[in-house]
């Protein structure tokens, strides 16, 4: 017996569209943080660039050093503040939020396009939590709020995308992916916060 692959129609159905302007409001929040969290590390980094002694205002102690990462090259991957990737990013991100909460209905190569700039974001996301968890040692509190906007995001849009057949599955996965939505949020969460309390327990004891 060969299991079928869901092929998208033409044109959304009206369940696909109310489910999609739910989304955009799901997106519109995290999207809103990610975005002035992105802002607040562009400030800061121009403050660090007028005066090198700058205290970050979320340099709270050695774990928690906002300054301490922006100081490092992996803060400037691709030659400049990573926060620039945010503020445009999000600034997308919000704009599509609210095309969909206005009833947008966007076409199949709009949506694979959205699916492949999520997943590269999510990366980029996994390899700065890399970085900062095992290389530079210390945590930067408003990066850790684009982390949890963007993980809620990516699997968000993921789970529509396969329940819209954009990515190609077949039917009781397609059927099943909108229900796991928060089960695989919060499981990513757990792996990515669970490996830094455990990288960084002595620390975080040390504090009480």
């Amino acid at each position: 017996m060969s299991t079928s692959v869901h092929t998208p129609p033409e044109e959304p159905t009206v369940s696909q569209t109310v489910a999609d302007r739910r989304l955009g409001w799901f997106t519109l929040l995290p999207g809103l943080l990610a975005f002035g969290s992105a802002g607040m590390l562009v400030y800061e980094r121009l403050q660090i660039y007028m005066d090198a002694a700058h205290k970050s205002v979320c340099d709270i102690n050695a774990l928690l050093n906002c300054g301490t990462v922006m100081r490092t090259w992996q803060a400037e991957a691709f030659g400049f503040p990573n926060p620039f990737i945010g503020i445009a990013g999000y600034a997308i991100v919000l704009t599509i939020s609210t095309a969909l909460l206005a009833g947008a209905n966007f076409a199949r190569w709009y949506w694979v396009a959205m699916q492949v700039g999520h997943t590269l974001a999510l990366g980029f996301v996994f390899w700065l939590w890399y970085n900062t968890t095992f290389e530079i040692n210390a945590l930067c509190l408003f990066c850790m709020i684009v982390w949890v906007m963007q993980i809620a995001i990516f699997v968000k849009v993921t789970t529509r995308n396969i329940h819209a057949g954009v990515i190609p599955a077949p039917e009781a996965i397609r059927e099943a992916a909108p229900n796991w939505t928060w089960f695989t949020i919060i499981l990513m969460y757990i792996l990515v916060f669970g490996i830094i309390f455990i990288r960084f327990f002595d620390v975080i004891v040390g504090m009480f």
